[in-house]
């Protein structure tokens, strides 16, 4: 099956860090300083206190939470919402699988694609079996 291409996803200054991060393979979110709680999509001030934020490593590893396959499109592609071990729920795509075996409560685990001229963007995949 052919690989959907991935638009190149706006790159501000709230989140350049972020994917100068994800060029290294490297899964960053923002953590608030205050609160502690992580937080997606990237921005310097705390979605839930507006206390300061800072950048910290993230596993990179979670949930499915909700998923829709795009079978009119060509080629086909999977877009959810994945919520991840830190916390937040990011939408995102679902990459190398079965659509047809994909389940909400599946473990995946992030995998960065190439972007259409940009950065690379994080997507996921299910997880192996333990």
């Amino acid at each position: 099956m052919a690989e959907r291409t991935l638009p190149a996803p706006p790159v501000n200054p709230e989140s350049e860090a972020f994917y100068a991060a994800a060029a290294e393979g490297r899964f960053l979110l923002r953590r608030c300083t205050a609160c502690g709680k992580a937080h997606w999509y990237p921005r310097a001030l705390c979605p839930f206190c507006f206390g300061a934020t800072e950048w910290a490593e993230a596993t990179g590893r979670g949930v499915i939470y909700s998923f829709s396959v795009m079978r009119r499109a060509d080629p086909p592609y999977a877009i959810a919402y994945v919520t991840l071990a830190e916390g937040p729920t990011m939408m995102t795509n679902l990459v190398d699988c079965d659509f047809d075996a994909l389940r909400i409560g599946q473990a995946v685990v992030l995998v960065f694609k190439l972007s259409d001229g940009g950065p690379p963007v994080p997507c996921f995949r299910p997880a192996p079996p333990q």
